[in-house]
């Protein structure tokens, strides 16, 4: 099957075109947001290749994903077919609603042309997507080719735009974490956060923008993972650090409530009580161990890459069998 998505979120995208399909990904000149082509801090499989905007017009689709309202005329203008009539189409949504939740309208509502696939269960419970058909494929990730160690007693956290983001992300509150452990943030635009928080670098020190697998490295050798995000869907980091064997100190908001048993980690809508699970296992490393053992195994079971592909394919043999 071959199959047309913007590369979006590259930690998603990665574990998608990991399949047994043919993937084709816009790339453009400028490898704007619109055309930013193959991924190059991610390891993808040849079987996902790039295409311009002229190629497309010439090339055999079987299936569109959508993730953007936009890509619905892009497709339409790069293609000559119009997603959900000539050719079948399945948008995800990846993020959580934003504006008047829990009354907040999907932009894909009531439509009868296309299935529209949330990546988390709370997601689906708290878009209105009126009469549109959905379904939920929760996250698959490549396993990290790296194990915890936990040899510093200091927090890892990844997140993208913390400054921008700002109480979307917690960023607010990671000086009360920093006054029990030192904290290392990795990610994308996390440049600009020493100075806007006002923490020393003995307590605060950034990593921006490595390649996965060098993130992956540096995150394991942390002794737990802090996730402050307070509305988002359940991040693909977590699941990673998690994979990696990580104890996590989340809180207790979204998919994550879910996503994280009691004995993985600690998760609290009290910062006070999370504040002091991360002094507990800075100084316990046995117990970031035990917490971290029980992560890595629920992950294996519900996280799977070879779960994750089969409901892939599923999803795109049921509508692509239904177009003809």
């Amino acid at each position: 099957m071959k199959v047309l998505l913007w590369h979006v979120h590259g930690s998603w995208t990665t574990s998608f075109v990991h399949g047994r399909h043919r993937y084709l990904v816009p790339v453009t000149p400028d490898r704007g947001p619109y055309g930013l082509g193959r991924a190059r801090t991610y390891p993808w499989p040849d079987s996902a290749v790039e295409v311009t905007p002229e190629e497309l017009g010439r090339a055999e689709v079987d299936l569109v994903i959508l993730q953007r309202p936009e890509e619905l005329e892009l497709a339409e203008r790069w293609l000559g077919r119009w997603p959900g009539r000539d050719v079948p189409a399945v948008y995800v949504e990846h993020n959580t609603p934003k504006g008047d939740v829990p009354n907040t309208r999907h932009p894909m509502a009531d439509r009868d042309d296309l299935l529209l696939t949330h990546v988390t269960h709370f997601n689906e419970l708290f878009w209105d997507t009126g009469g549109t058909r959905t379904a939920v494929v929760e996250h698959g990730i490549v396993p990290p080719a790296v194990e915890w160690t936990g040899e510093l007693d200091r927090l890892a956290v990844v997140t993208n735009e913390p400054v921008r983001r700002w109480r979307v992300t917690g960023t607010d509150l990671m000086p009360r974490f920093t006054a029990v452990a030192p904290l290392d943030v990795f990610g994308m635009g996390v440049a600009g956060l020493p100075d806007r928080l006002g923490l020393p670098a003995d307590r605060l020190a950034i990593h921006d923008d490595l390649p996965q697998d060098r993130m992956h490295a540096e995150v394991a050798k942390r002794r737990a993972y802090l996730h402050l995000c307070r509305w988002t869907s359940l991040g693909l980091s977590l699941v990673e650090a998690m994979t990696i064997g990580m104890p996590v100190v989340a809180l207790a908001t979204t998919e994550a409530v879910d996503a994280v048993p009691p004995d993985a980690g600690v998760l609290s809508t009290r910062v006070d009580t999370l504040v002091e699970a991360a002094r507990w296992l800075a100084e316990d490393r046995d117990a970031a161990y035990r917490l971290g053992a029980r992560a890595r195994e629920v992950t294996k079971e519900r996280f799977g890459l070879d779960r994750f592909l089969a409901d892939w394919d599923r999803i795109m043999e049921e509508e692509t069998c239904a177009s003809r």
